[in-house]
C-alpha cells in the first residue's frame, strides 16, 4: 500500500505577505511545493492530497495543481471556517478571521485519505532523504496501527536570519517521542538576527537555546486510526476556544495527546538536512538560490516534470 502526502497549503501567509504556497521559485515557473511532490512520488509515495482555501482554488490550480496532476495521482480539499462546526458552534465563533489550525485542516481532509499518510507544510523544503525514510515507514504499516512516526530537525538546521521561525521542541526517549512544547517565537539574538546565540520567547518567558534541539517542522506520518484521537483533540478544543480569536488547534499538539493518552507511539526519526522555506519576503531569494543550487548539482532536473 502506497502512502498519501497530505499538503497543508491553506495558511494565511500573513508574514510573509502573499500566497507563498503558489509563489515560484524553480526556473520553470515551479513552486516549493513541486519539488515536495516531486520528491514523494520518487520515494514511493502513491498520491498527494492539498489542503487549500476556495480563494486561492483559480490561483492554485493555473500555478500549481494542474501541473502536477499531469505527472502524479493528485487532488485537493477545502479548509473553510465553517467545516466541522455545528450551527450552533459557527455562532459562537461568528467574530473568527483567523483558520482554525493544522488539526482542523488535517481532519478536513479525512474522507480524501483512505491509506497512511504523510503531512507537511506548504511553505517548508524538507528534503528528499526524508520523505524516503517515511515512506518507507508508512509502507509498512497497515491502517489500524497505533505506532506513527515523525521525521525531526535540528533546530539549528532550522533557523532564519530574517525574523523569528515557530517550532516545536521535542522530547524523546529511546527512539519514540515523549512530549513536543510548541515554541512560535524562537530567533537569532543581535541586531536583524544578526547574532548566533538562539533564544525562544516562550509565553513571555526568554530560554535560551543550543540549536541542537531536535525540532518538528510538521513532517509526521500516521496510519488513519489517528484519525480518532485527531478528532478528540477537535471537540475537546471546541469546548473551550470557540469564542477565543486566535487560538488554534495544532498538530504537534494532538500529536502529543496520542502519547499521552496512551492512545499509541511515535517513533522519531531525525534528519540532518538543512531547512529553507517561504516565511518571510525576505525568504523568496534565499529559496530560489538553494533551489538553483540543487539543480546545478544534478539533485534536480533543469525541467522538473515531463509535461
Amino acid at each position: 500500500m502506497k502512502p498519501t502526502l497530505l499538503v497543508l497549503a491553506a495558511g494565511m501567509g500573513s508574514r510573509y505577505g502573499g500566497v507563498k504556497q503558489i509563489d515560484a521559485v524553480g526556473k520553470n515557473g515551479e513552486c516549493l511545493l513541486d519539488f515536495a511532490a516531486f520528491d514523494a512520488k520518487k520515494c514511493g509515495f502513491g498520491k498527494v492530497v492539498y489542503i487549500i482555501r476556495k480563494d486561492i482554488e483559480k490561483d492554485f490550480r493555473e500555478r500549481l495543481f494542474d501541473r502536477v496532476a499531469r505527472n502524479f495521482d493528485a487532488e485537493y480539499v477545502f479548509q473553510t471556517p465553517t467545516a466541522l462546526l455545528s450551527e450552533a458552534e459557527q455562532k459562537t465563533a461568528a467574530e473568527r478571521t483567523k483558520p482554525w489550525g493544522t488539526i482542523h485542516a488535517v481532519l478536513c481532509a479525512k474522507e480524501a485519505i483512505h491509506e497512511p499518510f504523510a503531512v507537511i507544510n506548504a511553505d517548508d523544503y524538507y528534503g528528499r532523504s526524508a520523505f524516503e525514510t517515511l515512506g518507507g515507514y508508512l509502507s509498512s504499516i497497515n491502517n489500524d496501527c497505533t505506532e506513527h512516526a515523525m521525521v525531526g530537525y535540528i533546530l539549528g538546521n532550522t533557523m532564519s536570519r530574517n525574523g523569528s521561525v515557530s517550532r516545536g521542541v521535542a522530547q524523546t526517549e529511546n527512539g519514540y517521542l515523549k512530549s513536543i512544547v510548541e515554541n512560535t517565537k524562537i530567533y537569532y539574538t543581535g541586531e536583524h538576527f544578526s547574532g548566533n546565540e538562539i533564544e525562544s520567547d516562550l509565553n513571555g518567558q526568554i530560554v535560551k537555546m543550543t540549536g541542537k534541539e531536535t525540532v518538528s517542522m510538521n513532517l509526521f506520518g500516521f496510519s488513519p486510526k489517528a484519525f480518532e484521537g485527531f478528532e478528540e483533540y477537535w471537540e475537546n478544543f471546541k469546548k473551550t476556544s470557540l469564542a477565543l480569536p486566535k487560538a488554534e488547534a495544532l498538530l504537534p499538539v494532538a500529536a502529543s495527546d496520542i502519547i499521552k493518552n496512551g492512545e499509541g507511539k511515535i517513533k522519531v526519526f531525525t534528519s540532518d538536512e538543512s531547512w529553507f522555506g517561504m516565511t518571510y519576503p525576505e525568504d523568496k531569494q534565499v529559496v530560489k538560490d538553494e533551489i538553483a543550487k540543487k539543480i546545478a548539482s544534478g539533485y534536480y532536473p533543469e525541467k522538473l516534470w515531463s509535461n
